[in-house]
């Protein structure tokens, strides 16, 4: 059985958040065998703290929000995907904002982080969530099932009716190799039309064509990284749901999912599994 991990020496990154727009600062700080993936925020009196797991999340409207002890945190996903996609089972956030930073609106910069500051191993075995059976949660025509597998893997369906992108599929086996390879850059992508109305609403604020891929009925207005960048991000962002739940072993198959599926489907395996 593997060992639980932590990173070897805390790191810090500042920069603007997605939808706050507001600048914040970061650190990641080794954590304790079996303390998880805890924010902390520094900006508060006594800095309260939330840990992030799947019975915390309270909203999926455009991100994942958790929220405990009278604060809450939203756009983990990225982070969440990078700590997962590196397999770090522990770690501290201390936060001075609800928002990390959206670097470029992949988890490369914070998988990078991750790295800059070193893996170690800590003295006690890991609690994953190990698929027994099949679950699946749907909603319509959209649903995320899990499978017995011996690893962690992701085959998903992205379908969309813009011509520029329609369906894309992607199938990977999350590995830190991998994941860094193939994964981690995948930004996210919206519809110019679909940014003036997340202005609207005062969310998106922080986001510029540095940060999120945007496109309208004329075409790309930035390039991208992938063909099928779309789906590298869903499956990105379905990393980071999923890390909620814990450390999974399982194979994942999703079709048109989002963050309230994947959520989901990391409160089903939370509730059956155990953590």
């Amino acid at each position: 059985m593997a060992l639980q991990t932590t990173i070897a020496s805390a790191v810090t990154y500042t920069g603007i958040g997605l939808h706050s727009g507001r600048e914040v600062t970061m650190e990641l700080q080794p954590g304790k065998a079996d303390s998880g993936i805890v924010f902390v925020r520094a900006d508060l009196p006594g800095q309260p703290q939330v840990e992030a797991r799947a019975s915390n999340v309270t909203s999926t409207l455009r991100a994942t929000t958790i929220e405990a002890n009278g604060i809450k945190m939203f756009t983990i996903e990225h982070l969440m995907s990078a700590l997962h996609g590196a397999g770090i089972d522990n770690v501290r956030i201390i936060i001075n904002a609800e928002e990390p930073p959206v670097a470029d609106g992949s988890s490369r910069e914070f998988f990078q982080l991750i790295q800059k500051a070193g893996i170690t191993e800590l003295p006690e075995d890991r609690r994953e969530l190990v698929v027994d059976r099949l679950y699946r949660v749907d909603d319509g025509d959209k649903f995320v099932l899990a499978l017995p597998y011996d690893g962690f893997r992701i085959s998903f369906t992205s379908i969309n009716p813009h011509p520029l992108i329609g369906i894309q599929y992607g199938d990977y086996e999350i590995t830190p190799e991998l994941y860094s390879r193939e994964v981690a850059a995948a930004r996210t992508i919206a519809c110019e039309a679909e940014v003036e109305a997340l202005h609207k609403m005062g969310l998106g604020l922080g986001g510029t064509l540095e940060s999120v891929i945007v496109y309208n009925d004329d075409g790309w207005m930035n390039p991208l990284l992938y063909p099928d960048e779309l789906v590298r991000h869903k499956i990105l962002d379905l990393v980071g749901d999923l890390r909620l739940a814990g450390m999974v072993r399982g194979h994942f198959v999703a079709v048109k999912s989002g963050h309230a599926l994947n959520t989901t489907m990391s409160k089903l395996l939370q509730r059956e599994l155990g953590r």
